[in-house]
């Protein structure tokens, strides 16, 4: 593999980090620098190294290596050792060496045997450290009869086959005015001066601002599905190929499917089916059913199933993942899965005195910006 790098034009990884030594002794600065840390800069580039080789093997297209500039090269990982995280009274310190300690915030509980940290600087400025460390635990066993099939969308974010519905916040839509506010005062004020350089860092706040708000529901959202059931079915969707669609590529990235199904996959068994004809096809008798996006309700001719659209295909998307396990849901399924909240079935609702109506209602109120209120 190395000499294929080098017939490339590249270099290895112990190829780097001698030049490295080398640097040193011609650039005093960066004894400055913690080793270790400087030695995973060109792990860092020997594997981009080899991304490219492997890109070009599958036939694509590459281009050259671009390096960051100094002022934007934003992380940097400390790999094995020259780091510590001890405690003093109520407030936590984090050692970098040749950096030095600083107060952090602590998430969560972190075990002792920490095998790397990684620091981040965000573009408005604030600084995250990301620790890996071992961490053993013993598999759950899954149950299958504990599966849900997931519909993702536009105007419903997701729609599950047990009639659960979680409408789109998009983030980014309701943020257009103050994006486009900002961008104005970009665009009047002079390149490369102060207050240009605020307007960028104010404009960098409000989209990582957007970021963290879809990153806080979709997590939400992705722990809800994982606590409640072992295995989720999903569309096998081909994003790159729908963004195409210029009407709907902005709310298509704005909703987030793949950092959803990214979720999931480390939270749960998450299974991918086919994504062919889960719409059309109608839940109870098969029969095809072909509508536009602008239809809204499935309403099958043979069988006489009225619902949404999307439910429909979330029971479609749970047959096709059952029948990888062989495993077969009663015709009438579609029939039988009325609308079920996070508080019961629609029979508790009816014993409890609540419609389906003031769930609908108070679920629209408490998904709109991912936060439950009381």
């Amino acid at each position: 593999m190395i000499e294929h790098i080098h017939k490339n034009g590249f270099q290895s990884r112990n190829d780097l980090n001698y030049f490295l030594t080398e640097l040193k002794e011609s650039e005093i600065g960066l004894y400055s620098y913690h080793s270790k840390m400087l030695q995973m800069i060109s792990t860092q580039i020997d594997s981009a190294q080899k991304a490219l080789v492997q890109l070009r093997k599958n036939g694509r297209e590459t281009g050259t290596l671009k390096f960051a500039k100094y002022a934007e090269f934003r992380v940097f990982t400390y790999n094995q050792s020259g780091f510590d995280i001890t405690q003093i009274g109520n407030t936590d310190l984090l050692h970098l060496s040749k950096i030095g300690s600083m107060q952090i915030r602590i998430h969560r509980n972190i075990p002792q045997d920490i095998k790397q940290i990684t620091v981040t600087k965000s573009k408005s400025g604030k600084w995250y450290a990301c620790i890996t460390c071992d961490v053993y635990t013993n598999l759950p066993k899954i149950n299958l009869t504990k599966s849900v099939g997931i519909d993702v969308g536009i105007k419903n974010l997701v729609y599950d086959s047990d009639g659960f519905v979680t409408l789109n916040p998009l983030n980014y839509t309701k943020l257009l005015k103050p994006l486009a506010r900002v961008q104005r005062k970009i665009s009047r004020r002079q390149p490369e001066s102060n207050n240009h350089k605020k307007a960028v860092k104010f404009y960098q706040i409000i989209h990582e601002r957007i970021k963290n708000r879809r990153k806080d529901f979709l997590h939400q959202l992705s722990t809800r599905y994982a606590k409640k059931y072992d295995v989720v079915f999903v569309e096998r969707l081909a994003k790159l190929n729908m963004i195409k669609n210029n009407r709907l590529a902005r709310n298509i990235l704005d909703s987030g499917w793949g950092t959803f199904t990214n979720m999931l996959d480390y939270k749960c068994m998450l299974v991918e089916v086919p994504a062919r004809n889960t719409t059309i096809d109608c839940s109870r008798c098969g029969n095809m059913v072909p509508k536009s996006i602008a239809v809204r309700t499935h309403r099958c001719d043979v069988c006489g199933l009225t619902l949404d659209r999307d439910h429909n295909a979330a029971i479609n998307i749970l047959k096709k993942g059952l029948d990888i396990f062989n495993i077969k849901l009663p015709q009438d399924c579609g029939k039988k899965r009325l609308w079920r909240s996070q508080w019961g079935s629609v029979k508790q609702e009816e014993a409890t005195g609540h419609s389906v109506e003031v769930h609908q209602a108070y679920l629209k109120s408490i998904t709109i910006n991912g936060v439950r209120r009381r």
